[in-house]
């Protein structure tokens, strides 16, 4: 682990700075929106932490791959309000600041692409070996990832303790 990275993931550097950064852009547009961080199930800096390296995986894969993504995929995946009433809910559900759309855009029409050239189910089995293939390390700040997430336990991370027992970490109090 790198000083000062929240992350590593393959060979890019996710940065404490650029995750507060993203994590402070991200309360504000919550906030815009008039959403609660409590909404997430998980503390907003896991939320963006969790996409800042779901995105570096697929960028990673979209250039081991060649796939290429043109502006105007982008510009249409934006306008799609996936399962929520509007495109910026469906964004902000996802962990993503507006500031942060395209590229996440990029990343999830990329991934699209790339299942569909490995072809079918198959296709689907290859992309889930091939993102996984690409290891994230987390700074241990965090605790250690959850394996075994789930609406009771939805956080990315459980906190190992000081004697090496794994504990949930608290979560923001539901209102």
């Amino acid at each position: 682990m790198q000083a000062g990275a929240a992350a590593v993931v393959g060979n890019e550097r996710i940065s404490m700075s650029k995750l507060n950064a993203d994590t402070q852009a991200y309360l504000a547009a919550l906030k815009k929106a008039q959403l609660d961080e409590s909404a997430l199930g998980v503390p907003a800096n896991q939320a963006v932490l969790q996409r800042l390296v779901n995105v570096s995986v697929s960028n990673q894969l979209l250039d081991r791959h060649n796939v290429q993504v043109t502006e105007t995929e982008i510009d249409n995946a934006l306008k799609d309000p996936g399962q929520f009433q509007s495109p910026e809910i469906n964004l902000l559900a996802n962990g993503v600041a507006p500031s942060d759309a395209r590229a996440y855009a990029r990343a999830m029409v990329g991934l699209t692409k790339l299942q569909q050239q490995f072809g079918g189910q198959a296709g689907q089995e290859k992309l889930i070996q091939e993102f996984s293939s690409i290891k994230p390390i987390f700074n241990p700040r965090f605790g250690q990832l959850n394996g075994q997430r789930s609406q009771e336990n939805p956080a990315l991370f459980v906190d190992t303790g000081r004697f090496g027992k794994l504990t949930l970490q608290a979560q923001p109090a539901q209102g």
